[in-house]
């Protein structure tokens, strides 16, 4: 055989064998192949090549089977459209083995009857917060009314000792018959807690039109002191005095720790006379 028929028969084997045939060629391939193998056996092409290329195209090639390829989305939609299907035939089974079994034995009327008891309770609860939160501001309030009636009363009390206290101090200005000039006409004093002194003390002039007296007060506190006699007299230097009809005095000393005071003098002094004075005990 020609150079060139060889090597054309080579390139035909060659490009048979890259190229898929086309549907339907098989007994066409086959016959070329047969038709070539017995024009060109002296041919030094590859025996186990051919062999395979001759048993892929020729009819001893295996069965293939076409089919067609479904998209993505529709595998999805198909694949929930059965999932949805056993899961209602799930619930449709739950459902009609929960009523063989008798489990749902409560009825629509029931719980309807149940919604309504418990709206009902509902509002009881809510107007009875209703009268409980009324009747604890009417208690406030009666409270507050209760409290500022005592003060009131505790007012009216203090201010019944005032004028208790300021009747007998204007029944003490009422001049007795033997007295004359300056004079003490009251002297009240009172210990308390043993830690302080209150005192007060009324002084007056009888005599009409009389001038204005200017000099000082002192008091005299007498007692004992740790057992032992004890006298002090405040303020040390006196109080300034100015009386021109009548006067009243008041006020608190501290006492010394461990002091007993059983006696009172106030003495009233024009220089270092003394003008008048008067004493009380302490009990």
């Amino acid at each position: 055989m020609l150079p060139w028929a060889a090597s054309t028969a080579k390139c035909s084997l060659r490009v048979l064998y890259r190229e898929k045939p086309p549907s339907g060629g098989f007994f066409v391939y086959g016959a070329l192949f047969s038709f070539l193998g017995s024009a060109f056996q002296g041919l030094p092409v590859e025996p186990m090549r051919f062999r395979l290329l001759r048993r892929r195209l020729t009819i001893s090639a295996p069965r293939v089977a076409i089919r067609s390829a479904l998209p993505w989305p529709f595998r999805w939609l198909a694949l929930a459209v059965v999932m949805g299907f056993c899961a209602a035939v799930a619930l449709w089974a739950f459902e009609f083995g929960k009523s063989i079994a008798g489990i749902d034995t409560v009825s629509r009327d029931e719980v309807v009857q149940m919604r309504a008891e418990i709206s009902r309770l509902r509002e009881e609860g809510q107007e009875r917060q209703t009268v409980a939160l009324t009747a604890e501001s009417l208690l406030a309030t009666e409270r507050a009314a209760r409290e500022s009636l005592m003060a009131q009363v505790r007012q009216l009390e203090a201010d019944n000792r005032t004028l208790r206290e300021d009747l007998g101090f204007f029944e003490k200005l009422i001049p007795a018959a033997k007295t004359d000039g300056l004079a003490i006409r009251a002297l009240q004093a009172e210990v308390l807690g043993g830690m302080q002194l209150r005192w007060q003390v009324l002084v007056i002039q009888a005599a009409r039109n009389a001038p204005e007296f200017n000099g000082r007060l002192e008091l005299v506190l007498a007692g004992t002191l740790d057992g032992k006699p004890w006298t002090q007299t405040q303020p040390p230097q006196g109080q300034p005095l100015q009386v021109k009809q009548y006067r009243r005095i008041e006020g608190v000393l501290d006492l010394p720790p461990q002091a007993v005071v059983k006696t009172v003098t106030a003495r009233v002094l024009e220089g270092a006379t003394v003008r008048t004075s008067q004493t009380m005990a302490i009990e």
